[in-house]
């Protein structure tokens, strides 16, 4: 049975229904729970590919998180062994950042319910074609940054220009989250609720549009999830 690295930095950030894409797949994760002090490794060894999670540290603070530098590493050497890898929020900045893009705070947090679209090249895409080309995501995100050189842009939201591309054949971020289930929507609520207060977000507006927003979205997140597992699945 294959397996995926995933390196988690918050405790409410997990795959969510990435799990159902690998599980299909017969893929396990193997969490590495950078909030309890776990080390990344320094080597993929036999490990099928990587995730990486989101969290509210900004790629620019690895002084004040060392082990941001040694996830860039990490991904570095998936990059160059050609291991599919999945950015999730900052886990896509973090990849853009390893592929030479800068990442810098957005003139405004991106936090909620808010539609995006899809470029042209996602049409082609192994992951995105046939999704519809417009639908409503959710974000919780300050940071942005450009598409890396050499990326494909794959969808992008009026706040934001880059928000999911292509790396090669088998590497992708995805700024917004479309791997949240219910219950990790309302724990990030719970857990970021001064960072809410702090933009004068009202966490009932989120909490309170997931029945209508959250089950087309995971229909999308199902479609894209299942083909990047198709990936690791081929190797």
């Amino acid at each position: 049975m294959s397996k995926v690295i995933v390196l988690q930095h918050v405790k409410c950030e997990t795959l969510g229904t990435i799990t159902d894409a690998l599980a299909s797949h017969c893929i396990t994760a193997q969490y590495i729970r950078l909030f309890l002090g776990e080390e990344v490794p320094r080597h993929l060894m036999d490990a099928s590919g990587l995730v990486i999670m989101g969290g509210p540290m900004g790629v620019y603070e690895r002084k004040a998180y060392p082990f941001l530098s040694d996830e860039m590493k990490l991904i570095e050497q998936a990059l160059h062994q050609g291991k599919p890898t999945l950015g999730i929020c900052l886990g896509s900045q973090l990849l853009a950042a390893a592929l030479g893009a800068e990442v810098v705070k957005g003139k405004r947090k991106e936090i909620g319910w808010y539609p995006v679209s899809l470029t042209k090249e996602a049409a082609t895409d192994p992951l995105f074609k046939g999704v519809a080309p417009y639908f409503t995501a959710y974000h919780w995100h300050g940071d942005i940054f450009p598409l890396p050189s050499g990326a494909v842009p794959l969808v992008s939201s009026t706040l934001t220009e880059c928000q999911a591309f292509r790396y090669g054949e088998k590497s992708y971020g995805l700024l917004f989250h479309m791997e949240v289930t219910e219950g990790l929507i309302r724990e990030m609520v719970g857990t970021f609720a001064s960072e809410l207060e702090e933009v004068s977000i009202d966490p009932g507006e989120i909490v309170g549009k997931i029945k209508e927003y959250l089950p087309p979205l995971q229909e999308v997140g199902k479609t894209v999830f299942g083909r990047w597992a198709d990936l690791l699945a081929r190797r």
